[in-house]
């Protein structure tokens, strides 16, 4: 049977299905009642339709079933991390983010019987050391290892203030590491979630994160010497691992994810090649609460689910009591089996590209990565990233973006369930902190102005927590 089952039918316009509900609106205006204007500054309309664009949305070449579960291990005690690194290991996680305060550290205590060919490892260093990165080259040597280094020179700066030494001597360092990138599957990060979680919009982030990558690929072609080095030893120039927050918005997440694909893309092949970025992503604390703290739970669900959907290659999910309780293996446990049930019992490791044509989702993505393009270019055009925190812009353009979000919070028009809306009077939190869950402000000298996370909930929050009795 060749026959059509939509033959019979004759096509609808977009201009008729607009038509047709202007009719049932009896009168309402359109754009008042069904249009809805987002922090971005994109219209929301109530549908979209083939007509609307001017040509067929081109595959993304997302690998959707690709994307690995990762448990993130703040390093206290080498012999106690690679113990819980083998454990997860065994319980469902696929690849392993070390945070590592210090450089003494043992990377073969750290890293023993840990099967490296299967095993992505991810290092957040909370220094830059060469001597470290030396001793982890050598130990890595023969392993058909894939770990990512997550240098962050810029990022660093932008979040303490101060580089990790000084901008020579950090540079230094990181020109020695590029010279040895082919002993790691990536050297260098973009942290767009210190953006995202400090209250920045979409745009802000793709933006300040793609002119951040543009920082560092700069840096590497501007720099003969370096350019000299990796062309002599064969050195392709190193993949960028951005590490980006998503939050609950969730066809605007996927398509934030999807856009910041395009957009690097663009930006590497004017650099002259065409490495794919990485994405390591991790829902948001900028939504999560103390109170009602349950409802954590189903907001990371749907997080990940964009990340998932958007392309992510890594993620890795928050417990849902990451932001007052110390590291617990409940909640820990409970955060992996999230990602385990949506890999492993909700398909979504079956399709590389279940985003691609969905015509809502090709919308957000072409105007949200058109505006973050646009930003990035007056950013570039003003002097880059670099000069801009020096002067404070970024900091002061996140903050203005930050606070129109808080008086959406504070007047009820951004829900957080629980919080804000349907709270539990009765809910007592004041017994279960073990960790302080806001802002901390310590005075100290810094080169600019740091860019602080802070979350929705916190000024409510603390109101709350003295009036329990």
């Amino acid at each position: 049977m060749t026959d059509n089952l939509f033959d019979d039918f004759e096509s609808v316009s977009s201009k008729q299905w607009k038509q047709k509900i202007q009719v049932d609106l009896k009168g309402a205006d359109y754009n008042d009642a069904l249009v809805c204007h987002s922090r971005e500054d994109i219209d929301v309309r109530p549908f979209y339709h083939a007509d609307q664009f001017d040509k067929q949305p081109e595959p993304s070449g997302s690998k959707s079933t690709q994307w690995e579960i990762c448990q993130e291990i703040f390093v206290k005690s080498v012999t106690q991390a690679n113990t819980k690194a083998l454990n997860v290991l065994n319980r469902g996680a696929e690849s392993i983010l070390f945070v590592l305060p210090t450089e003494a550290v043992s990377v073969y205590h750290l890293l023993k019987n840990i099967k490296l060919s299967d095993t992505t490892v991810f290092f957040k260093m909370q220094f830059l050391s060469e001597a470290f990165i030396n001793r982890l080259k050598n130990y890595l040597l023969h392993k058909n290892a894939s770990v990512h280094l997550n240098i962050d020179l810029i990022g660093n700066l932008a979040r303490s203030g101060n580089w990790f030494h000084d901008l020579k001597m950090d540079h230094e360092i990181l020109e020695k590491v590029i010279t040895h990138s082919t002993d790691f599957k990536s050297v260098f990060s973009v942290d767009m979630s210190l953006y995202q979680n400090a209250g920045s919009t979409m745009v802000q982030e793709l933006a300040y994160g793609l002119t951040q990558a543009n920082e560092y690929l700069n840096y590497i072609n501007n720099n003969e010497g370096l350019n000299s080095i990796i062309k002599e030893s064969g050195i392709d120039k190193p993949l960028i691992n951005f590490n980006v927050s998503v939050g609950t918005n969730y066809f605007f997440e996927i398509a934030k994810l999807r856009a910041l694909k395009k957009l690097w893309k663009l930006l590497s092949t004017d650099y002259g090649f065409e490495k794919d970025c990485n994405l390591f992503v991790v829902p948001s604390k900028r939504n999560k609460t103390i109170y009602d703290y349950n409802t954590n739970m189903l907001r990371t669900t749907t997080e990940c689910m964009s990340a998932i959907l958007g392309g992510a290659n890594t993620i890795s999910n928050l417990p849902y009591d990451n932001i007052y309780h110390k590291d617990n293996e409940f909640a820990e446990r409970i955060a992996r089996n999230q990602l385990l049930v949506l890999k492993h019992e909700s398909y979504f490791d079956q399709v590389d590209n279940p985003s691609d044509g969905a015509y809502y989702i090709e919308s957000l993505t072409d105007q949200l990565a058109e505006k973050a393009l646009k930003l990035f270019k007056d950013i570039e055009a003003n002097g880059g990233l670099l000069k801009q925190l020096k002067e404070g812009t970024i900091q002061r353009k996140i903050k203005e973006s930050a606070n129109k979000e808080q008086v959406a919070f504070d007047s009820g028009k951004e829900v957080l369930l629980g919080t804000n809306k349907h709270p539990n009077e009765s809910d007592k939190m004041k017994e279960n902190m073990e960790l302080y869950p806001f802002v901390k402000t310590n005075k100290r000298k810094t080169l600019i102005e740091p860019i602080i996370p802070n979350r929705l909930a916190e000024k409510l929050e603390q109101q709350r927590l003295k009036n329990e009795n």
